[in-house]
């Protein structure tokens, strides 16, 4: 009897948001998060691009709630900073920056702000002595 081998996991490559606008939602990840605009499938998708990473804006079509998504975590050199700038742009405040672990080697901040729809989108930063 031979053991196939079983596949593995190891890169994300697209994560979807559902969002009640597709339109609204662009404008937020696009302007105000800056994140490079792919392109849009009809009026209830729209893709970004996150690192390496696709993100996809769509209506609940059968699946997600509207504001209940899992967080995003953007990594961020400078937090504080990165912070102010997306408030000004327009989004939301969730929490300020914080530190939330310190780890043997740096410290854990996190920063929190908010979509069109009141999906929390994190913000972290390494710090590093």
């Amino acid at each position: 009897m031979s053991v196939v081998p079983s596949p593995t996991l190891s890169e994300i490559g697209q994560i979807a948001i559902t969002v009640s606008d597709v339109t609204k939602a662009t404008v937020f990840y696009r302007d105000v998060l800056g994140l490079k605009f792919l392109f849009s499938a009809g009026p209830n998708l729209a893709f970004l691009l996150a690192g390496s990473v696709r993100l996809m804006l769509t209506t609940p079509q059968g699946a997600g709630t509207v504001g209940g998504n899992s967080i995003l975590y953007f990594k961020v050199a400078d937090l504080a900073p990165t912070h102010a700038a997306v408030l000004t742009r327009g989004a939301t405040n969730g929490h300020d920056p914080r530190m939330v672990a310190r780890m043997p080697d740096h410290e854990l901040w996190t920063a929190f702000v908010k979509d069109p729809d009141g999906n929390l989108v994190g913000l972290m930063s390494e710090v590093r002595p």
